[in-house]
């Protein structure tokens, strides 16, 4: 019986080891485990005494060499025949093995291909970016130093409000030098109150340290309400050795940075149809780090902006070169020439202050669902009796923007009261 038993025993642990062996895709399992690290330094030891007539330096290059070998280099050991390579989804190991960054690995991440299991979805984006292009006017900036020039003089009330200020706080995760940089204090000074329409929205570069606090200050001084906060995810795929500069006194360097975005005025997405259209895109931004020294931020968010407001008059301070856009007026000190005419950029508003929107684009667009006006038993129809309250926002919590539903009934369901739920998902 006993004999019978560990025999049973036996097979068993042949057959784990088999399945290890093909599960890690070794043919040596113990050379992978590295448990057999003893036997060969003892056999190489036993080998050595037993040969006669060998020189030593011989032996001590054999005994250096077989040390290298089993010298711990990487995982790859454990991630053989395996699709992923990566059996365990260890991506801070792939980390430190390759450089690369855990957000590298997020698929669909590109504008093109984001939304290719949605059809009507990507549908609606191709169609907006093309109402979009044919009603935009031809790009203009205008070179000027905005610590001197009062941005009153534009005498525009303009939309939607870009600000990508030169931060401090680049000089130490970017090792950008060659550009003058901003304080908070003469970002909060900037006359933005007077140049933003009744109904608008800012969106504002603030970094991802102390900015989130004081870009927050900023918007509250300006007279906007922040109702979100988009967040660029940045990648390095095509530097994977690249890494961010670390601030001092830190252990982990930062590969993320946030965009505030701030409402002004009363703006409901349920009535207010014709200037925005919510839901469209996604509070999270998945794209490559700029090189070294460069300022550049992520195309994508003059997307979310063009695709959120439908208002043609937008402006984009401290613009580049690199940065002028057809519909948008960029102004900054780092431009190299002007070309900015006002009785010509009122010309190009003289057909309208708004897009449109064409008959398709209005049937694809994600909407707020009815009101609940059925009540049953004295209560709404809501799960757990929860009345009319977020009945007007029960759907799309994970798409950007005002794609949220906790806000009261009396207060409608008004964009500066709702947030993004999840954001990284499609719903």
């Amino acid at each position: 019986m006993p004999s019978n038993l560990v025999k049973e025993l036996r097979e068993k642990s042949k057959k784990r080891k088999e399945l290890l062996k093909h599960s890690l895709g070794v043919e040596n399992l113990s050379e992978a485990l590295g448990s057999d690290v003893k036997k060969r330094k003892d056999s190489d030891i036993q080998k050595s005494k037993e040969s006669e007539g060998e020189d030593v330096s011989e032996q001590v290059e054999e005994c250096t060499s077989s040390a290298k070998e089993q010298e711990f280099r990487d995982s790859t050991a454990f991630l053989k025949g395996t699709q992923s390579l990566n059996p365990h989804n260890d991506y801070s190991q792939n980390f430190v093995d390759t450089g690369q960054r855990p957000q590298n690995f997020i698929r669909d991440t590109g504008l093109t291909n984001r939304f290719e299991e949605y059809p009507k979805l990507q549908e609606l984006i191709r169609l907006k970016d093309d109402l979009i292009s044919t009603t935009a006017h031809p790009p203009m900036y205008l070179k000027c130093d905005l610590e001197n020039y009062d941005l009153k003089q534009l005498n525009t009330k303009f939309d939607v409000i870009l600000i990508e200020p030169p931060l401090e706080e680049y000089s130490r995760t970017y090792g950008v030098s060659n550009t003058k940089f901003w304080d908070w204090d003469k970002i909060m000074a900037l006359d933005i109150v007077e140049i933003s329409a009744q109904r608008s929205f800012v969106f504002l570069w603030c970094g991802s340290s102390d900015g989130l606090d004081l870009g927050r200050l900023c918007l509250q001084n300006w007279g906007f309400r922040r109702c979100e906060d988009i967040c660029w995810i940045r990648t390095n795929m095509k530097n994977k050795g690249q890494h961010s500069l670390i601030e001092p006194k830190a252990v982990l360097s930062r590969t993320k940075e946030h965009c505030l975005m701030g409402i002004k005025g009363t703006v409901r997405r349920s009535t207010d149809g014709d200037f925005i259209h919510a839901n469209v895109d996604i509070d999270l931004i998945i794209d490559e780090e700029p090189e070294p020294g460069s300022l550049n931020k992520p195309v994508e968010m003059f997307h979310i902006a063009e695709h959120f407001c439908l208002g043609k008059r937008r402006l984009h301070i401290f613009g580049r070169d690199l940065s002028i856009r057809p519909g948008w007026l960029t102004v900054g000190p780092d431009l190299s020439n002007s070309n900015y005419d006002w009785n010509k950029y009122q010309s190009y508003m003289s057909s309208g202050l708004t897009t449109g929107c064409t008959d398709r684009i209005e049937q694809l667009r994600p909407k707020s669902p009815p009101p609940k006006t059925a009540v049953r038993g004295g209560r709404g129809g809501g799960r757990g009796g929860g009345g009319t309250r977020g009945a007007s926002d029960g759907d799309g919590k994970k798409r950007l923007i005002g794609g949220g539903g906790a806000g009261r009934s009396d207060r409608g369901d008004s964009v500066s009261r709702q947030r993004t739920g999840g954001g990284t998902g499609r719903s």
